[in-house]
């Protein structure tokens, strides 16, 4: 269901509709150059981990040309907070060492987590192996209504 694209450093994660569902940025290790992670890509080497990036909540709020009424902000912000309720359950039941909030490159109505995936076992830097290893995670938070 899920397949992988790679983009430099880090992964594309497209769900079976062909969406973008997220990013993955392998672990290539503490102070690796950018000659010794093409090297890594080229060559399939084994990661240990790395960093999932997905989409967090999408407000529908912060658009130049919003013009809304009051019932709608409501609905949108409730929407945004269960959401948030979501994902606090998540992050608290996994209990991550850490993880990061920020808001998407891509859009400025949209906030993204990021957190930690540790494989069982170092994974071959190919695009299926990847997609195999990051499928129970995903496949978890699309059956939660995180993705």
């Amino acid at each position: 269901m899920w397949t992988l694209d790679d983009d430099e450093s880090f992964f594309r994660i497209f769900d079976s509709q062909k969406y973008i569902a997220g990013y993955f940025d392998p672990d290539y290790g503490e102070g690796a150059s950018e000659d010794e992670i093409e090297g890594m890509l080229k060559r399939g080497d084994p990661a240990p981990g790395g960093y999932l990036v997905v989409p967090m909540i999408k407000f529908g709020l912060f658009d130049s040309d919003l013009n809304i009424d009051i019932e709608t902000l409501e609905d949108r912000l409730e929407m945004a907070g269960r959401s948030l309720a979501r994902w606090s359950n998540y992050m608290k039941a996994k209990n991550y060492p850490f993880h990061s909030i920020r808001i998407s490159h891509t859009d400025q109505d949209m906030l993204t987590m990021t957190f930690p995936v540790r494989f069982r076992r170092p994974v071959r830097l190919r695009k299926k192996d990847l997609a195999a290893e990051l499928a129970p995670t995903l496949d978890s938070l699309q059956r939660l209504g995180l993705l």
